[in-house]
């Protein structure tokens, strides 16, 4: 499907807000930003990078801005709209009376000035995983065993620290290894026998 019907489908479906939605769409592509449907929903890109998206909810539609925790905000109209939501700000609407163009170009503009810039939020730390002490001493005991788990990507050695770590018996712990060495042998992921099932 062409993005634009895809775009337009989504729009037309949410038939209590279509009219609000056209009318958010028309403002946002006044603007140098360009329209993707990306996780079901309008996005609107500044060079392949998401500037800000349309929603449509029960009781509200909205504008998310991806990178509104650095907008000014001098209206105060963004929320937040969890305590885990790091970057993301949303301005709400009740209804297509609740639209006032120049605001909402003002905090587009903005927005696409803010993604020129390049400011984006820090990438999350991945959190440092010790490896178990059991999987360490099989990995020094098993030359085979050590060099297909280096193969692995550190996502799949990630899920077998984490699968061992979360035994709360030894006596678990070493079963689980016991199960896993084959897997890793096979450079197989904790979860890959279930692939092609």
């Amino acid at each position: 499907m062409k993005t634009l019907d895809t775009v337009t489908a989504y729009i037309e479906r949410h038939e209590t807000y279509t009219e609000a939605l056209t009318c958010l769409r028309n403002i946002i592509l006044s603007t140098t930003l360009e329209e993707a449907y990306k996780w079901n929903a309008p996005v609107y890109t500044f060079n392949g990078k998401n500037v800000l998206g349309l929603g449509a909810f029960k009781h509200h539609f909205c504008i998310w801005f991806f990178n509104g925790v650095f907008l000014k905000d001098e209206l105060k109209v963004l929320t937040q709209t969890s305590d885990t939501t790091k970057a993301l700000r949303q301005m709400r609407f009740k209804s297509v009376n609740d639209i006032d163009k120049q605001v909402i170009l003002t905090y587009v503009l903005e927005a696409i000035d803010l993604q020129k810039s390049g400011k984006a939020p820090p990438p999350q730390p991945k959190t440092l995983i010790v490896i178990p002490e059991l999987l360490k001493q099989a990995l020094a005991l098993d030359t085979e065993l050590n060099a297909q788990f280096k193969l692995l990507t550190p996502y799949k050695q990630r899920e077998y620290f984490e699968y061992i770590i979360s035994a709360k018996r030894e006596a678990t712990k070493q079963k689980r290894l016991e199960k896993i060495s084959p897997m890793i042998k096979q450079s197989i992921g904790l979860n890959g026998k279930y692939k092609n099932c």
